[in-house]
């Protein structure tokens, strides 16, 4: 990879706001691609994008109609990369008390969310003849948290919506990966108990959360055209913890 390797690209990142999300958005614009956040917090949204030189949107992910209207309105130069890592991560409790309507809510953000992502930006890079998308799992995905059964089914649709999509696109110049990291400390900590944001370091053998800029760093790999070959994988950043 290069300074300017995204140069001539233009790209979407859900939850761009802040997070994950900025980290990535940040790294893409001083590769040169033409970027635009998506986030559910306009206003935020507005304040990262004037900070490093982008475009935003609004858009709650969970409303199809409105995906499919901000991926046409991003792709006015064509739409070739893209990163979905909107998300909530919802209260913690056992499944027998955990509230139906929040179970809901964190499957339709997390997972619907990402599906009505990809549904609109697909058609966009089949046009184009290129595309690079990564979405954004979880750990949890792959091993389930105790405590938040909501959160841990929604990234595990993740990782098996991701190979799938890989896999229809496989015959073409379209990359589908996802990440399954361990725990950032981001402003999805605030929705956590305590208790619960000590287990999830417990289980870290490198003894520390990741930083958001390592998560970017592989990311950026998976949207650059060196990324040639590999579709349809899960990639680890769980500082030891992922056994699979």
């Amino acid at each position: 990879m290069n300074d300017k390797e995204f140069a001539g690209k233009t790209a979407v990142v859900s939850g761009g706001a802040q997070g994950i999300g900025r980290a990535v958005a940040e790294r893409l614009v001083a590769g040169g691609a033409n970027v635009t956040i998506w986030d559910a917090d306009g206003a935020r949204a507005d304040a990262t994008a004037a900070e490093i030189g982008c475009d935003a949107i609004q858009l709650d992910v969970t409303d199809a109609d409105a995906c499919a209207e901000a991926a046409a309105k991003s792709a006015a130069s064509g739409l070739h990369l893209a990163v979905f890592s909107a998300g909530i991560a919802g209260s913690n409790a056992p499944l027998s008390q955990y509230p139906v309507a929040e179970f809901h809510k964190i499957v339709d953000v997390n997972l619907n969310g990402i599906f009505h992502c990809c549904r609109a930006v697909v058609p966009f890079m089949e046009k184009a003849g290129y595309g690079r998308i990564v979405n954004i799992a979880s750990v949890a995905g792959k091993e389930g948290n105790p405590n938040a059964s909501a959160y841990s089914a929604s990234k595990a649709g993740v990782i098996g919506l991701t190979k799938s999509l890989g896999k229809e696109l496989a015959g073409q110049n379209i990359a589908v990966n996802c990440i399954t990291p361990a725990a950032a400390r981001t402003a999805i900590f605030d929705q956590m108990s305590e208790e619960h944001i000590a287990f999830m370091l417990s289980k870290i053998p490198r003894g520390r959360f990741v930083e958001v800029g390592e998560v970017a760093a592989m990311i950026l790999w998976l949207l650059s055209e060196e990324n040639s070959f590999t579709t349809a994988g899960v990639f680890d950043l769980s500082g030891g913890r992922a056994t699979y």
